[in-house]
């Protein structure tokens, strides 16, 4: 062997020695160092985690009667990795799982797709490793025998749990207020710790409007696991270890369904009967609430819908509905978004401006049919006038030109077209002070503010609208002039003033204001609010609907209280006036005729019409309410958009929910017995029931 041969023969022995010495290194260090961490991961190999999802709670009313419960429904779901896993991607599995359904292929196919830009429904709004529920309501010999072949259905399941189910009592929907679930998404998975991946439960299902929402954390629970052993072939063979969900607790409402009911029926009532006289009535709010406390006792929305839609997934078709102006946004609920000029019923808060600004409370006040602000005569409705009275007259018979006048003399007080440098603006200060311009604080999600507008809001719309006003201003509307030049020149006109001094707070809105108008936009709850502040003597309680949250064995876990009350700063006798005037309305004002041969000996009633003027628009329909006069109760409050004057339409929805709740003109018995509410909390049992 020469020294070459021998030298090459050295350097294999090494290499090879070393390649030994490697690997018997990586045995040691797989079976030693990290042998248990591989054990582990082998174990795995033969066991399955399956959540146990918890039950949630139920939404109850004050007599624990259940607005949302749960139903044991059969379910099938697929998971999507599994498919991906399989060599033709799951087309075959899903083929005979659409045979065993009853439903095509397609079907299936676009229930488990990801939901994502174009993607229309059915999809899957969720997490993608998620088991997608493709039918939530599965005949058992369709369930049997897809658990009984699970070798032909790898990836699926079909187990008994537990779906939304929404019962009506009373005929109670309360959509809006209830909200409703959607599955949670990957990106909230990975923000949100307090959610888990779980599958087609209660957990994995989030509230994403009302109370479902708002109280998701109670209502959701804790999931359950169970490691199941498995065999070869995915099959079950034992338990390795398990933990029991805990079920979500119940959530008890100050709603009370047979109010909420009425209120329901009343304000479909009223916007057929808007539709029927001509009007479009296209939206419609309807609210009670307790002025004590300000707990909520009936909230109903128009247009509304079927919580139920939800259940089980939606077409794209429903899901549009739900959302498009065709059928009028039903999703929006009118008394917490629904932003509106509130007419006459806004004169509460003026005519306490006025006479905080040092106008008499028993002063005498000419009422003409029309009043010149700067150089526009502003009229009263219909143009009608009254002649000299005082300020409860001006609000029985709803006099807008003693309002206009105040606002034109405060104005000028404050300097008018230059204004001092520290303006009073008496009613945009009072207004601000009965709630109206900002959130009340529901417990709710997605609450609108309203609009007050003063001079600063009136300088920030210039600036935004500016560059539209002012080439309106040069070039016009052409194609408006065409078909409407009348039209065409106003808004020429309009454009060109706001161009130049858009930023000025003029006469003109200052007397708009008074009355509601203009740029005034306030909720039906704002408004609900504050006549209850009225009602009680000057307190500004905060609106709630959450009363307690209650385990499922029935036991107590929380009050939900609401934050302490604000003060009105408006003089107890000022507020005493208001109501005694109000009380006038209802018999011998601009109410009197909707509420003839209303029996006032048994809840004495008063409010306050409103008439709101929409350009292009018809009225908006009011009608704010509040009894009984002496002790007052509750308040309520009823608005119809473009349902026509606060008389006809708004103010036969609130006399039909009073004589609901209190059993009056046909109804068989009151459904607030003596006008009170339940005094104590529900007594629920295990199961869930009220007793």
């Amino acid at each position: 062997m020469n020294p070459r041969t021998h030298f090459r023969l050295v350097v294999l022995y090494v290499l090879v020695g070393a390649l030994l010495l490697v690997l018997v290194g990586r045995l040691w260090s797989l079976q030693v160092l990290e042998g248990e961490h591989y054990q582990g991961i082998a174990a795995q190999n033969r066991t399955r985690d399956i959540v146990v999802p918890a039950v949630r709670g139920m939404i109850l009313d004050d007599r624990g009667r259940p607005l949302v419960r749960n139903t044991s429904a059969l379910v099938v779901s697929v998971d999507r990795t599994t498919l991906s896993r399989q060599k033709d991607g799951g087309k075959s599995i899903v083929k005979r799982l659409a045979g065993v359904l009853g439903v095509s292929q397609d079907e299936i196919t676009k229930r488990i797709r990801l939901c994502g830009p174009g993607i229309k429904r059915p999809c899957w709004p969720g997490s993608p490793y998620q088991p997608i529920p493709v039918e939530d309501h599965v005949d058992p010999k369709r369930a049997l025998q897809i658990m009984e072949r699970q070798e032909d259905f790898p990836g699926v399941t079909a187990q008994v749990q537990a779906v939304r189910d929404y019962p009506n009592p009373e005929g109670a929907s309360a959509a809006q207020v209830l909200g409703y679930l959607q599955p949670v998404t990957q990106e909230e998975l990975d923000r949100r710790t307090g959610l888990k991946v779980t599958g087609y439960s209660g957990v994995d299902l989030v509230g994403r409007a009302g109370l479902e929402a708002q109280y998701d954390t109670a209502l959701r629970g804790e999931p359950g696991f169970r490691k199941v052993l498995v065999d070869s072939q995915g099959r079950v063979t034992g338990t390795a270890a398990e933990q029991p969900p805990v079920a979500g607790s119940h959530i008890v409402t100050s709603i009370d369904a047979g109010v909420q009911g009425a209120a329901e029926k009343a304000l479909q009532h009223a916007v057929e009967g808007a539709r029927k006289a001509g009007h479009p009535a296209d939206a419609g709010a309807a609210v009670v609430m307790d002025v004590q406390t300000g707990n909520l006792v009936a909230m109903a929305s128009y247009p509304t819908y079927d919580p139920s839609i939800w259940t089980g997934g939606i077409s794209q078709d429903e899901y549009d509905a739900l959302l498009g102006k065709k059928k009028g946004e039903p999703l929006i609920s009118r008394v917490t978004q629904g932003q509106f000029a509130p007419g006459s019923t806004f004169k509460i808060s003026s005519v306490s401006a006025a006479v905080k600004d040092g106008n008499s409370l028993h002063g005498t006040y000419d009422c003409p049919g029309s009043y010149n602000v700067g150089n526009r005569a502003f009229r009263n409705f219909e143009g009608q006038g009254y002649g000299p009275m005082n300020l409860h007259t001006a609000l029985v018979k709803s006099c807008d030109t003693i309002f206009y006048r105040f606002a034109y003399q405060e104005w000028q007080r404050d300097g008018g077209m230059k204004p001092r440098k520290n303006p009073s603006d008496p009613m945009v200060k009072m207004a601000r002070n009965f709630g109206f311009g900002t959130r009340t604080g529901i417990d709710l999600p997605s609450e609108s503010m309203g609009r007050i507008p003063d001079r600063g809001w009136k300088k920030s719309f210039w600036e935004d609208t500016k560059e539209a006003n002012c080439k309106g201003a040069k070039q016009g509307y052409p194609q408006l002039a065409k078909t409407d030049p009348a039209r065409a020149a106003y808004l020429k006109a309009v454009a060109t003033e706001n161009c130049t001094e858009g930023f000025v707070w003029r006469p003109g809105d200052a007397a708009n204001f008074s009355v509601g108008q203009g740029d005034v936009l306030v909720t039906p709850l704002q408004l609900v609010r504050a006549y209850s502040a009225v009602a009680n003597g000057g307190r500004m309680v905060t609106p709630r609907l959450g009363v307690a949250v209650m385990r499922p064995d029935g036991t107590v876990e929380r009050r939900l209280g609401a934050p302490p009350a604000g003060r009105l700063p408006v003089d107890a006798k000022v507020l005493k006036y208001i109501r005694d005037s109000l009380g006038d309305v209802t018999k011998d004002g601009t109410a009197a005729g909707t509420f003839g041969g209303f029996d006032f000996k048994t809840v004495d009633v008063g409010g306050k019409t409103g008439t709101a003027e929409v350009y292009g628009k018809d009225d908006t329909s009011w009608f704010a309410s509040f009894g009984p006069l002496k002790k007052p109760r509750f308040a309520v409050v009823a608005m119809v958009s473009q349902g026509g004057t606060g008389a006809s339409t708004a103010a036969p929805a609130v006399r039909e929910i009073w004589e609901a709740m209190y059993g009056l003109n046909g109804h068989k018995k009151p459904i607030l017995k003596d006008g009170r509410l339940p005094a104590e909390l529900p007594k629920i049992t295990g199961e869930g029931a009220a007793e």
